[in-house]
């Protein structure tokens, strides 16, 4: 599109320096290329322009991927230090829950092992008074 209105601004300043003569020193053919050295230059600061604004836009935009990318990386080691705090914690839950359950079944081998001895206790006794019963009866 500026390629367009650079050559038509050319052409204009062409057909108007043909058509007249503004310094009697300079022939028409004079003036053209004069006016063509003076387009040719404006064309080549306007591109010259664009490339700098082209380079800045990349250059933002360069600056822009690499906030976004640390921005990243600190949520990922934000992420990272979650988990791994999460894992510490139910770590910490199996581990009591594990010395819960020892401590449990100590108190119910100990309460197994009380209720057994008063069963046997008990049954001695029967087998005592048994005897007894049965040494009377012999009498």
């Amino acid at each position: 599109m500026k390629t367009t209105i650079t050559i038509s601004a050319l052409m204009l300043s062409v057909a108007m320096l043909a058509g007249c003569n503004k310094n009697d020193n300079m022939g028409p053919a004079q003036e053209a290329g004069a006016a063509v050295d003076n387009a040719g230059a404006t064309v080549a600061q306007e591109s010259k322009e664009a490339v700098a604004a082209a380079d800045a836009a990349a250059e933002r935009a360069g600056d822009k991927m690499e906030v976004a990318a640390d921005k990243a990386e600190a949520n990922m080691d934000a992420a990272g230090q979650r988990i791994d705090a999460a894992t510490d914690r139910a770590g910490a839950r199996i581990d009591a829950a594990g010395a819960e359950v020892r401590q449990e079944s100590r108190e119910a081998a100990a309460a197994a092992k009380e209720a057994t001895s008063d069963a046997t206790a008990a049954a001695g006794r029967s087998v005592e008074r048994a005897g007894e019963k049965m040494q009377d009866a012999s009498k």
